[in-house]
């Protein structure tokens, strides 16, 4: 007569398995969660670049009635509210878009707070935002290239990290130029 159930060994193997895919999910729901924060810092960051990239490109820079160029030369947007006491759309320093350049930088929290400018990141800062103001190489003087960059302040520390390049990271860069009328 044959009894009916399980043996040890098919036991054994049916708990193998099941601790398997435990394992495999397990795993999943890590790279998920990892990949959705990944995405929604990236977001985030283009939707900062944006923001300022938009707030450069509103900085007067056309010609007057007479035919003089007319540039915003004193807004500072490394403060909030921006004052008038910055460089406006005046050319940069060369490093403004790899260090902490004040006048071309500022830190926001994770839901784009303004929460310092400096060189180095305030309490609270998850987000460095960094501009650049240049003058295109063949030195026309009525066109600017504007860049903007914005990284998690986690990916932006260390040499090592600079190396590999930020997770999450936008950048954005556009050309003006004032047009005489």
């Amino acid at each position: 007569m044959h009894e009916r159930g399980f043996t040890l060994l098919e036991v054994l193997v049916a708990i193998a398995v099941l601790g398997a895919a435990a394992l495999i999910t397990g795993r999943f729901l890590a790279a998920t969660t990892s990949q959705m924060a990944l995405s929604r810092a990236q977001a985030s960051t283009a939707a900062f670049a944006v923001t300022r990239m938009e707030q450069l490109r509103a900085l007067r820079w056309t010609y007057d009635a007479t035919g003089a160029p007319q540039s915003d030369t004193s807004t500072d947007f490394s403060t909030s509210p921006p004052t008038h006491s910055g460089s406006g759309l005046s050319p940069s320093p060369a490093m403004a878009l790899q260090e902490n350049t004040p006048g071309f930088v500022d830190f926001l929290d994770e839901r784009g707070a303004w929460v310092g400018t400096g060189t180095q990141p305030p309490r609270g800062a998850m987000f460095v935002r960094r501009w650049s103001i240049d003058v295109p190489s063949d030195g026309t003087a009525d066109t600017l290239v504007l860049q903007v960059v914005v990284r998690r302040v986690v990916d932006d520390i260390g040499a090592a990290r600079a190396a590999r390049g930020a997770r999450a990271e936008s950048r954005f860069v556009t050309v003006i130029t004032r047009l005489a009328r």
